[in-house]
């Protein structure tokens, strides 16, 4: 069975022998009626090839100077010399397989074979539809990994795309090893699994499936043998070996069936059906630590959160420490913000130095997100990209280049946006996914998330059903020291807008942010959430105690830094607030709480007479989709001081179409401004007329 190559979907079938045939699952191969065709040395020229043969549609010339070329003296003359290599490959008498059309380059391979192209038909028709003998054809075609020793300098561009087309070839070479090993019957299946099992050492199905295949074939000693070495090999990597004997055992269980049973068994498999061993089930997100002591009261778990491994960042030799040593301080750092089940390093490592790749590393260490990355050098100049990984769907769902410039001085810096870009992204998508379930399933993990989609709306009505949410978690799971840290939001929401009375929302934040630290004193957005709470009832000092506690616990707490700004702009050191304010964007620049960080560096600018840096500021703030009417007033009043009068009145036009007769009072109620503050503000809101 031969599928047709991808760009020759709208052309007509190719002929059964097609003189021109393509390898490039193994080192790039081009044969002419049946002879080798000999290779330009130039590795620009193979690398040209492959994204011209993969390209799904005419791909521009200037994309591909940028990816391949590395701003050389002439990108263009280059791209155009090999093109002329690939025309001498290709082309035949009045046949021009590649094609121009104006920028736009396209290869026409509706009568090549092309091993890829074969790939991809048998992915789209779906693996599970191919029958044994196309299953074992596409397996034959495997001659190495996809372009095997071709690398090319200081393409990162390029790099990324070579890895990723590497990844998705191994995963259809595996997907179709995995499928013959679950259709053939006995020692049938040995020589796939055992093909599975060298591209994937750790994966659990495949050690099944072997033990399953020896029993099956009566060889009970050789499968004992084989789940020692396993089991050995599972320790050495640092991997729990404890799911491997509950597989030997589900296997041994199933053996020992009747002979009848077996006999049905081994007889459909050899009819050609597709008998899938039966494997364990394997858990979509990590448990949660146990608290260690014991004494949970029962009628609740403790909550599961999600679970993320960090793979050390892959570099030169030089560098490799390096990239050990980031990886080890990010995930340091996630463990402190306490939100997140973190893996140790050492099974990252361990996995990461027998060459796993990330996405069967995610696999076996059962977790849900995956960050790993990249350090690159040129010369004294480095740059690291780091990506985030959603392992169920294998979806990207972050990437992101840091420049190091001529000094790894700012590594530090670097670990701390990569830390709270993590955090911010993966908190996003849970809230995203727990508003999606139906309120009756949730468990505390969950409603919590779905407790924070809502508070981050910020109007009261959605205020209210945050506070619901986060109730549901509490009592689901009273140790969750998050869930406590949301519900005193809300009540410190009700008594900062004004939608309720102030004292007793205090009272109510003040008790939810002591069952907070109660849950886990280390916890920093538990002495984030007392810290709010305490500035509503004894203003600065005692607030600032517990802020500075957040972030001396975890430096890449975004939102202990922005608090600092909110308190220190009010009543503390102006120039403190600006510092706060800048390095929390710096670490949450989309943060849902964005147009409060810079709010609080606009009310801090006022006070330093800098007003109309100030409004430049306020108007940022106010744009912000979820801005409420405080931070409406602050624009506006600074607008007012910057003498920008039309559109501080536009926004107090928005203010009060929210709130009628809004005025000074309610905004000066809301915050604790020392007077000369007070006193700025109050101009600002008689030159508006409020």
């Amino acid at each position: 069975m031969e599928f047709v190559a991808e760009s020759s979907r709208a052309q007509p079938p190719a002929s059964p022998q097609p003189r021109l045939r393509v390898r490039m699952l193994g080192p790039l191969e081009i044969r002419r009626a049946g002879t080798v065709v000999a290779l330009p040395a130039s590795r620009k020229v193979r690398a040209l090839f492959a994204r011209l043969v993969l390209a799904p549609r005419p791909i521009m010339r200037e994309a591909l100077c940028e990816q391949l070329w590395d701003a050389p003296s002439d990108p263009r003359g280059e791209l155009r010399w090999c093109l002329s290599k690939i025309r001498a490959l290709v082309d035949d008498a009045g046949h021009r397989r590649l094609q121009a059309q104006g920028e736009a380059l396209r290869l026409d391979l509706s009568d090549v074979f092309v091993d890829v192209g074969e790939v991809e038909r048998a992915l789209r028709a779906g693996l599970a539809t191919l029958d044994g003998a196309q299953l074992r054809s596409l397996v034959s075609l495997y001659e190495g990994e996809f372009l095997q020793g071709l690398a090319l300098a200081r393409t990162p561009s390029f790099d990324a795309w070579l890895a990723a087309q590497r990844r998705h070839f191994r995963e259809a070479q595996v997907g179709a090893l995995a499928q013959l090993a679950a259709r053939e019957p006995g020692a049938a299946a040995l020589p796939w699994i055992e093909q599975w099992l060298l591209l994937e050492p750790f994966e659990l199905r495949a050690h099944r499936s072997l033990l399953e295949a020896l029993l099956r074939d009566g060889r009970r000693q050789d499968a004992q043998t084989q789940l020692a070495l396993s089991l050995r090999s599972f320790e050495e990597a640092g991997l729990d070996p404890g799911t491997l004997h509950a597989a030997w055992r589900a296997v041994r269980e199933s053996a020992a069936g009747s002979a009848a049973a077996a006999i049905v068994v081994a007889g459909s498999a050899a009819a050609g059906a597709a008998v899938a061993p039966v494997l364990p089930a394997v858990a979509t997100r990590a448990p949660a630590p146990a608290a260690g002591n014991g004494s949970e009261p029962s009628g609740y778990e403790r909550t599961r959160h999600a679970s993320i491994a960090v793979m050390p960042f892959a570099g030169r030799d030089a560098d490799a420490g390096i990239g050990v040593a980031l990886a080890h301080d990010v995930v340091t750092r996630l463990a402190k913000l306490r939100s997140l089940f973190v893996i140790a390093q050492g099974s990252a490592t361990a996995l990461h130095v027998r060459g796993v790749d990330a996405q069967q590393a995610a696999r076996l260490l059962h977790v849900d997100y995956l960050c790993s990355g990249a350090l690159r050098r040129d010369g004294a100049r480095a740059t690291i990209e780091v990506e985030l990984v959603e392992s169920e769907s294998a979806r990207m769902i972050w990437s992101e280049r840091f420049e190091l410039g001529d000094t790894f001085g700012a590594l530090d810096e670097i670990g701390d946006r990569i830390v709270a870009s993590l955090a911010e992204e993966i908190e996003a998508l849970e809230r995203n996914r727990a508003i999606l379930l139906p309120p009756g399933s949730l468990d505390a993990w969950s409603a919590h998330h779905r407790g924070l989609w809502h508070m981050y709306r910020f109007d009261a009505q959605d205020n209210a059903a945050a506070q619901r949410f986060f109730e549901t978690a509490v009592r689901l799971d009273p140790t969750f020291s998050r869930a406590w840290a949301g519900l005193s939001f809300t009540h410190f929401q009700n008594a900062f807008q004004g939608w309720t009375a102030r004292e007793p929302e205090t009272r109510f934040a003040i008790d939810a942010a002591a069952q907070a630290l109660m849950a886990d004193d280390h916890d920093p957005s538990a002495h984030w959430a007392m810290g709010r709470a305490l500035w509503l009832r004894d203003g600065h000092d005692a607030s600032v105690g517990e802020l500075e506690q957040a972030v001396d616990l975890s430096p890449n707490f975004a939102l202990g830094h922005y608090t600092l700004a909110f308190v220190h702009s009010q009543s503390g050191d102006p120039e403190a607030a600006i510092a706060a304010s800048d390095h929390a964007r710096l670490l949450s620049p989309f943060d849902p709480l964005l147009f409060g960080m810079l709010g609080a560096r606009a009310i801090a600018l006022v006070r330093l007479a800098r007003f109309d840096e100030a409004a430049r500021w306020a108007v940022r703030a106010a744009a912000r989709p979820n801005a409420h009417p405080h931070i409406q007033a602050i624009a506006a009043f600074t607008l007012g001081l910057a003498g920008s009068l039309d559109d501080a009145r536009r926004h107090a036009t928005s203010i009060r179409r929210v709130v009628a007769g809004y005025s000074f009072d309610d905004f000066a109620a809301a915050f604790r401004f020392d007077a000369d503050a007070r006193a700025r503000f109050r101009e600002g809101a008689r030159r508006v007329g409020m």
